[in-house]
């Protein structure tokens, strides 16, 4: 077999491998029942209400193959305007719940928020299998709007955690977990998921500069409710 034979068949297997790969991840993709949004509406903390959050996470569903399940943002909203509270944990479905790579991350609800869940840096990824950055990544990412306390329920009414339930960029604050559960110092001890602490920034604690002044992006966890 000549050289130029060869390569030529080094290359038809390596395009054979590739191809044969690609069905695969398409599939993983279609399977995928959670992801962190790789980007948000782009005005803060106002996301159109639970509404547009929910829509936000359809749309990148979409296009991360995983369209036709119904998506919820992990969000909750308070008690106001004669409307009750929203849990975020009552928003996204029973799980079990994987990402984009088929890594499950919590088998049902209470999984989800109890302390043995497989969520981490490695497994909260984008809709495209992508890593979010965190901490010690340039820009930090980690801080994930939730607008809810550790066991997923909404915060009582009163206090804003919630930028006037994802509606303002202008006034209040929002609850944030971090993706990759840690501190934003060696010496600060591991943030949770869900709920680590209030958005805060120059304008506040809404708009998009203040989430990124925190580590942030208005990114959102994503569930398939179904």
């Amino acid at each position: 077999m000549t050289r130029i034979e060869r390569s030529v068949t080094i290359s038809g297997l390596a395009l054979a491998a590739a191809l044969l790969a690609a069905p695969s991840a398409q599939a993983q993709s279609a399977d995928m029942t959670f992801f962190v949004t790789s980007n948000g509406p782009g005005k803060g903390a106002d996301l159109g209400g639970l509404e547009g959050a929910d829509a936000q996470c359809q749309k990148l569903a979409q296009t991360g193959g995983a369209g036709s399940k119904t998506w919820r943002a992990y969000l909750s909203t308070q008690a106001a305007d004669g409307k009750p509270a929203v849990n975020a944990r009552d928003r996204i479905g029973k799980g079990p719940w994987q990402n984009a790579k088929g890594a499950v991350i919590a088998k049902d609800v209470a999984d989800l928020h109890g302390a043995a869940n497989n969520l981490t840096k490695q497994t909260a990824l984008s809709e495209k299998g992508e890593v979010i950055n965190g901490r010690g990544d340039t820009p930090n990412r980690h801080d994930i709007l939730t607008g809810s306390q550790a066991d997923g329920s909404a915060f009582p009414a009163g206090d804003d955690k919630t930028c006037k339930n994802w509606t303002s960029s202008t006034q209040g604050a929002a609850v944030v977990g971090h993706a990759d559960r840690q501190g934003l110092r060696d010496d600060e001890p591991s943030k949770s998921w869900n709920s680590s602490h209030p958005s805060r920034g120059p304008d506040g604690g809404c708009s998009q500069a203040d989430l990124k002044s925190t580590g942030g992006d208005g990114l959102l966890y994503c569930f398939a409710s179904n």
